[in-house]
């Protein structure tokens, strides 16, 4: 992945001083408001979705099962509009990989379809599976799994040998231990793991069913406690909160950063065209659960969210205050009207693909070769997040805020390095 380098120019007073010096703290104030709010809206679901993974491996029944997988659907709408704090603020960065990392060899957990995985020179522990071998051997260490806890997960087996796909924590773990692996390709059909998987004695299916639900368990709670420590950090004196409010123009400047780059090398790039242009459906965000037109969909509302400084919590309630939009309209209401536009463009794609996935059409499909509507609708999206991003520029060079650096992909800004 390469970065794109935005030089800025200072137009005029630059917006930071247009709009006063009290105003721009104030939407940084804003910013960590609305942080706090979502991430203790994730802390919260989480907490609903560790409920129904507790009823499933106390009880388990089809309706557990389902019932945890409708909490973990649930759980990505509040955590999925938070990923637009990350490129600008290093303490979201160094964290988010434990509970969002993709795409994960998921063989390292448990038991897969033998045409689907297995080592390779990349990944030698791709199909480890943690869960039927209570010890086993990691760079020529003996590792006692016989009880899987949160710190086995944490300290021992994620990313482990430093291979981003060794992902064992998190909430694509989780998705794959609700789901199992979907092998229906560009086809019809999510995973179908039975909630056998997790029934006792006799009628367990697949094996080792006490140590999958024990798994399931650890990897829940884990999530639960990594998403409280985050809304800890920008709660009033976190870290967090106080390095996004030390500087004005580096506070501003993270701001655009996590916009620009989320929207232009993340989504777009990453998790949009890259998969479309490899026709593959496991280059899907939530490729387990087939729920990717959501995920693409919340993301696009986060970035929404910090332009506009306000957020809806899940429990109704509105979080708001001054914007980053107010400070632009301070300096050229014509540049603000044209972010507010391209923003509803963006969301207006993103609803399309969500649309189109909810009446049956789901991610995967879209990316199969040869299907030229969900061609369209996934173009659309990456259509609508470049032209936003150019605006994410042009804000940037209206602002005498020093140069930023927005992620890119070799899929928008170098294609043919793709299939070297």
């Amino acid at each position: 992945m390469i970065r794109t380098f935005l030089a800025t120019t200072a137009l005029g007073a630059g917006l930071a001083g247009a709009a006063g010096a009290q105003t721009a703290p104030e939407v940084l104030t804003t910013y960590a408001d609305i942080a706090a709010a979502k991430y203790e809206d994730s802390a919260i679901a989480a907490r609903t979705l560790q409920d129904a993974v507790t009823a499933l491996v106390e009880t388990p029944s089809a309706q557990a099962l389902q019932a945890a997988r409708a909490a973990w659907l649930q759980a990505r709408v509040p955590y999925q509009q938070t990923e637009v704090y990350r490129f600008g603020n290093p303490i979201v960065d160094d964290w988010e990989g434990k509970v969002n990392a993709w795409p994960l060899d998921e063989g390292l957990i448990d038991y897969v379809d033998g045409a689907y995985a297995g080592p390779t020179d990349e990944n030698q522990l791709a199909a480890l599976n943690v869960i039927a071998n209570p010890e086993f051997t990691l760079s020529g260490q003996t590792i006692d799994a016989s009880t899987i806890t949160p710190a086995l997960l944490e300290n021992d087996l994620h990313e482990v040998d430093g291979v981003e796909a060794n992902v064992a924590t998190g909430y694509h773990a989780i998705e794959f231990l609700l789901w199992g692996q979907d092998l229906n390709g560009h086809e019809a059909g999510a995973g179908s793991r039975p909630w056998t998987d997790y029934a006792q004695g006799d009628d367990c299916t697949n094996g080792n069913c006490d140590r999958r639900a024990e798994y399931l368990t650890a990897a829940t709670e884990l999530l639960v406690s990594d998403l409280d420590w985050m809304a800890a950090q920008w709660a009033e004196g976190g870290d967090a909160r106080t390095a996004i409010t030390a500087d004005e123009k580096a506070g501003l400047s993270a701001m655009l950063t996590g916009m620009g780059s989320l929207s232009y090398g993340e989504l777009a790039g990453e998790r949009m065209r890259l998969g479309l242009m490899l026709n593959d459906p496991e280059e899907e965000h939530d490729c387990f659960s087939d729920n990717t037109h959501n995920s693409h969909y919340y993301d696009g509302l986060g970035v929404r969210n910090v332009y506009h400084g306000d957020y809806v919590r899940i429990d109704g309630s509105l979080v708001s205050g001054p914007s980053l939009s107010d400070l632009v309209a301070a300096e050229s209401p014509d540049l603000d009207a044209e972010m507010r536009a391209r923003l509803d463009d963006t969301l207006a794609a993103l609803g399309r693909i969500k649309t189109a996935a909810e009446a049956g059409l789901a991610y995967d499909q879209m990316l199969a070769r040869g299907n030229e509507g969900g061609e369209r609708l996934i173009m659309g999206g990456v259509d609508a997040l470049i032209a936003q991003t150019r605006t994410i520029e042009r804000i940037v060079a209206a602002q005498d805020l020093g140069g930023i650096q927005i992620e890119g992909s070799d899929s928008l800004d170098d294609p043919s390095a793709v299939f070297q």
